[in-house]
């Protein structure tokens, strides 16, 4: 597989847009395609926004000089000049087929398109597509320029050397990559991030919370401690001098308590009000661009605390920043 010197990017949304200001700080050129021309006005205001959080988050770090970005209205103008596809399109598994395509025959055969979709998995993305040995997704998280996690996942068909090659690229504009073992629906995190949002559903269904009192027992509780390590963990810890043996013996029977559902409520018009009414209470009427703001500042601050302790969200911005070293150095 090739080295990525140009990142071709399908769909320019909130996570186009997130991918483009990440590859670009790091010195990776960027041609992004859209059918909407509205859309490179957005990709660029969201490169410019994202620049100065990248810039804190890597401040001492030996960056390399900022990539360049085009827009195009031609998809394939964009396959054609791109070493390494990112496919960033709503979450229809029809609209992601219709567009992989054409893509899939332009783009020459080492190219790796990458999907970022939260939870279609390979086998469904493969269908009818050119070369689908190195179709992949690459699931990563929103704000895709500050949050370094990407799932990547393959299946059978998927080649060894497109998956590392991908790994390769996120690791080289500074993400963490988890290279899932198979391929399964909803991937990892999603799977584990769905469960809580149901029980949030079930709570704003039971009427027995707010959605401002059900995100303050995460902000100011558990929220705390993921950033720094997983429930698993975590919960070992709660074993104290015992470890996970005790914790075993004093928390094991919870788990047949009836704490959670196993299934969503319906989604009636009710819990949807309740959720629309709740979090605009909670935004005390901030804009979505000034609470992005706000988040973005606090990752970076978080982020730069952890890198102290070679921990979590931290070792990942270390191993970064020891890579730039290497890179420019050379």
């Amino acid at each position: 597989m090739r080295k990525v010197r140009t990142l071709g990017l399908l769909g320019t949304g909130v996570i186009g847009g997130g991918w483009a200001a990440r590859a670009l700080h790091c010195g990776v050129d960027v041609i992004a395609a859209d059918v909407d021309p509205k859309m490179e006005k957005r990709i660029r205001e969201t490169v410019e926004i994202a620049m100065p959080q990248l810039q804190a988050l890597t401040a001492g770090m030996p960056m390399p000089a900022r990539g360049k970005l085009t827009f195009t209205l031609d998809p394939a103008e964009m396959a054609a000049k791109a070493d390494f596809i990112q496919e960033n399109v709503p979450e229809s598994l029809e609209l992601k087929l219709r567009v992989l395509e054409p893509i899939s025959k332009v783009a020459d055969p080492d190219v790796v398109i990458s999907s970022s979709t939260s939870g279609f998995m390979p086998s469904e993305l493969h269908t009818g597509l050119s070369n689908p040995e190195r179709i992949i997704v690459g699931h990563p998280f929103n704000p895709v320029y500050l949050c370094p996690l990407v799932e990547v996942v393959g299946n059978s068909q998927t080649s060894p050397d497109a998956k590392e090659a991908a790994a390769e690229f996120y690791r080289s504009i500074g993400m963490h990559v988890l290279m899932l073992r198979r391929e399964v629906s909803g991937h990892l995190t999603d799977r584990l991030q769905e469960a809580m949002w149901r029980e949030i559903l079930h709570a704003l269904n039971d009427d027995i919370a707010t959605t401002g009192e059900l995100d303050e027992s995460i902000v100011y509780g558990p929220g705390l401690r993921w950033a720094i390590m997983g429930m698993s963990q975590l919960y070992m810890l709660s074993g104290g001098e015992g470890g996970a043996e005790h914790f075993w013996k004093q928390f094991g029977p919870s788990v047949d308590w009836p704490w959670s559902h196993n299934t969503a409520p319906t989604l009636t018009q009710e819990i949807m009000d309740r959720f629309t009414k709740g979090t605009a209470d909670q935004a005390a009427g901030r804009s979505v661009r000034e609470q992005e703001m706000a988040r973005d500042e606090c990752l970076v601050a978080i982020q730069r605390v952890l890198a102290k302790y070679n921990m979590g969200a931290g070792k990942t911005l270390n191993e970064f920043e020891a890579r730039m070293r290497v890179v420019t150095a050379g």
